[in-house]
């Protein structure tokens, strides 16, 4: 397969040669440093973050001990943030921020993992915008365990064979919350989707609105059925790319410690929290910011379309 990310030397922009961008993988995930992201950004300090976003798809930055408003000002740097969850609710005090603990997490609620692919998202696919990008911020980290891994979309598009990847370019998925089923939060869970029934037609391949790169554009959490298929043809088809996405080699991991941030496209990309944190008395105390996104499109041009819901508004 030919590599499609940059060399390392053109991953600063003019005027912020101090940034320094070090991949962390072949195919995703850069750490960056040289920038004090509790500072207002320069203009050219923008500009190498979003493009090191853009080329690597995740980028994670080390020893930023921001407040919630620095992490607010950081995010709107780089958009608009939305309400910290469109299902889950917010903060009165702090609207954009969502936290992200052990007890008080969306995750809380699915049933647990069953199959490699489980618990892979991108997030909030279920809205026909759903966020460009989210900000999550590390403030109280298990000693060991709790890492995150993302996977590159457009890495495992491409791997994919020309037939099958033009196959896939005139299919569209349904994507909704997933239910949760037979857990102690599963009630609760079930109550507050309901409130706010999202449910989109997305393409299932989709082209990335600033590179142009295309991407598979499925997830185990949200996809639900491929429009056309067979019951039976859409379950096999979807479980076979859910099980593509996540091989090792489209994938990075990330070890939290205090003070990390990890800042990743969300059109891109999936991610996976490893519930590994669950099967301890670790505390974990992350805070989210998500940045509203557009619309997606197929490689037909053709928008997804809203089938049920309220659509992701910024603040």
């Amino acid at each position: 397969m030919t590599t499609v990310n940059p060399p390392i030397s053109t991953l600063s922009a003019a005027g912020a040669e101090h940034v320094a961008v070090r991949p962390l993988s072949i195919h995703i995930g850069a750490e960056i440093g040289g920038v004090d992201l509790t500072q207002p950004l320069t203009g050219a300090e923008i500009g190498a973050i979003r493009q090191a976003l853009l080329d690597w798809k995740v980028v994670f930055f080390r020893d930023q001990h921001l407040d919630h408003r620095q992490h607010i000002d950081f995010a709107r740097q780089f958009g608009a943030p939305t309400p910290a969850h469109v299902v889950f609710g917010t903060d009165a005090e702090y609207p954009e921020i969502y936290p992200v603990t052990r007890n008080r997490t969306a995750s809380a609620g699915r049933p647990a993992a069953a199959r490699a692919w489980s618990d892979w998202h991108t997030d909030i696919t279920a809205a026909v915008n759903p966020p460009f990008a989210s900000i999550l911020r590390a403030v109280v980290v298990p000693p060991y365990g709790g890492d995150t891994h993302w996977s590159n979309m457009a890495a495992a598009l491409r791997a994919l064979s020309p037939a099958l990847r033009d196959f896939l370019s005139g299919l569209r998925c349904v994507h909704r919350f997933k239910p949760a089923e037979g857990e102690e939060h599963a009630a609760a869970y079930n109550a507050r989707i309901a409130q706010n029934p999202l449910m989109a037609e997305h393409p299932l391949v989709v082209v990335h609105p600033e590179t142009g790169e295309q991407s598979l554009y499925t997830s185990c959490d949200f996809s639900r059925n491929i429009v056309g298929l067979e019951a039976r043809e859409s379950e096999v088809l979807l479980e076979f790319l859910w099980e593509h996405c996540v091989r090792a080699e489209f994938c990075v991991r990330f070890k939290w410690e205090p003070g990390s941030i990890a800042f990743w496209d969300n059109r891109s990309t999936q991610h996976q929290a490893i519930r590994d944190v669950y099967d301890s008395d670790f505390e974990r105390e992350f805070y989210r910011v998500t940045l509203n996104g557009a619309i997606p499109r197929g490689v037909d041009g053709k928008p997804s379309v809203h089938l049920s819901g309220t659509p992701i508004a910024a603040i």
